[in-house]
């Protein structure tokens, strides 16, 4: 066997002769390797020409391997598990014992409303981690997932760029968020009422108009945004003691103190929350704990 350059060896060709030394038939050989039968016979030329043996050779139904094919079989065997066990096997992913960092993106609002709860169970499940949060946004994700090595990134993100994959965590409600003290809405508030309270606009970019707005001008009605704000803090401060009003989304509401919140009159979007991962991250162990972490978070923030 010494005059075999094993370096420059195919080892897909390698695979397909172990395939045919137990099948003895290029149709299962090729069955069970997902090609067509030409191409596996393809396969065994090139393998009688890298050997300069015929290696299998049919006698009725069936084909029989030759003396070398008998003496290449063993030898075959061990390179192919040898590769499969110290190239191909990955470490096991253990969460308790794991020293490394887990780096998520997150969105404002991911951030606000599950950042402590992430840590929490993190540190829970991989007590000796380091996590860090990234804030992201639907412009610039993909250069932070680069920059930073980044897990996962948590929030309202679509559609997405070639190689993202997306799974569903939440879907979020936007509820009316308002100061007590200063102003009464027990009970069904109308979209007249609603119209006729001076408003707080959640808006990353400035702008002082949404949704809300068109769907107000359906039923021929105008609100009054007086102020935009794109931190949810800024905006909870703003309101408490003032007669304003402002729709958020119903988990932010959920973590107000002194503030309390109503259902919107009219229609509003409900959005969907999502943990984003690279495509070739899916099948990775730490990426895949990393996901149903976060599964098990969200369900509890709900």
């Amino acid at each position: 066997m010494s005059e075999i350059d094993w370096r420059k060896v195919d080892l897909n060709l390698l695979v397909a002769f172990t395939t045919l030394y137990r099948t003895r038939s290029v149709s299962s050989a090729a069955t069970k390797s997902y090609v067509s039968q030409s191409a596996m016979s393809h396969t065994l030329q090139k393998l009688r020409k890298l050997f300069a043996d015929p290696l299998f050779e049919r006698r009725g139904y069936r084909m029989q391997p030759t003396e070398k094919a008998d003496q290449l079989a063993p030898v075959i065997e061990q390179i192919l598990q040898q590769i499969s066990n110290d190239v191909l096997q990955q470490e096991r992913f253990e969460p308790a014992s794991y020293q490394g960092v887990v780096r998520i993106g997150l969105t404002d609002y991911a951030e606000q409303v599950f950042a402590p709860m992430i840590y929490d169970q993190l540190r829970l499940q991989a007590p000796q981690c380091r996590v860090s949060f990234i804030n992201v946004n639907r412009s610039n994700y993909q250069q932070q997932f680069e920059a930073h090595k980044l897990d996962v990134v948590i929030g309202s993100i679509s559609p997405l760029a070639k190689g993202y994959s997306s799974e569903h965590l939440y879907t979020e409600q936007h509820v009316c968020l308002y100061d007590p003290e200063v102003l009464s809405l027990s009970g069904s508030m109308s979209p007249q009422d609603f119209a006729g309270i001076e408003q707080v606009l959640l808006s990353p970019a400035g702008e002082f108009s949404s949704q809300v707005d068109r769907e107000l001008a359906s039923l021929g009605l105008t609100r009054h945004v007086v102020a935009t704000a794109s931190n949810f803090l800024t905006l909870a401060r703003l309101i408490k003691g003032r007669r304003l009003i402002c729709i958020i989304p119903r988990l932010m509401a959920q973590q107000t103190r002194a503030l309390e919140y109503a259902a919107p009159p009219i229609p509003v979007s409900d959005f969907a929350i999502a943990a984003i991962t690279l495509n070739h991250k899916l099948a990775n162990e730490k990426s895949r704990w990393l996901r149903a972490l976060l599964q098990q978070v969200v369900f509890a923030a709900d």
